[in-house]
């Protein structure tokens, strides 16, 4: 028996355009909020791109102003991001709703 794939309003595979979220963190993020309005699974993966990597995005600024604790902390926080960044896309990919702690519940209350 053939698998069904889910589409989206684009007219790609859903947990293509899941993976697509992330792929330029929060502007691929709003990008799909903007685009895609009726896939829950695109929109809850798209908003969550969003909220974590906007969050990922102003803490290392502020760690960049922050003098030697910052610039030593930055670094590791940017790896932290990258390896959630692929763990993400990953995820999305498999057709996994993986949540976030926080930023996942934030996610999920906005698309409702």
């Amino acid at each position: 028996m053939e698998e069904k794939k889910n589409t989206t309003a684009l007219g790609i595979d859903e947990n293509i355009e899941g993976l697509l979220c992330y792929v330029l963190g929060f502007l691929t993020g709003i990008l799909f909020l903007i685009l895609e309005k009726e896939n829950k699974f695109v929109r809850f993966h798209a908003m969550q791109s969003t909220a974590t990597f906007i969050v990922l995005f102003v803490v290392l600024i502020v760690l960049g102003f922050i003098p030697f604790i910052g610039w030593l902390i930055a670094p590791l926080i940017g790896l932290l991001g990258f390896i959630l960044w692929l763990l993400l896309m990953y995820k999305a990919y498999n057709k996994e709703k993986y949540k976030l702690p926080v930023v996942g519940d934030f996610a999920e209350s906005q698309i409702k």
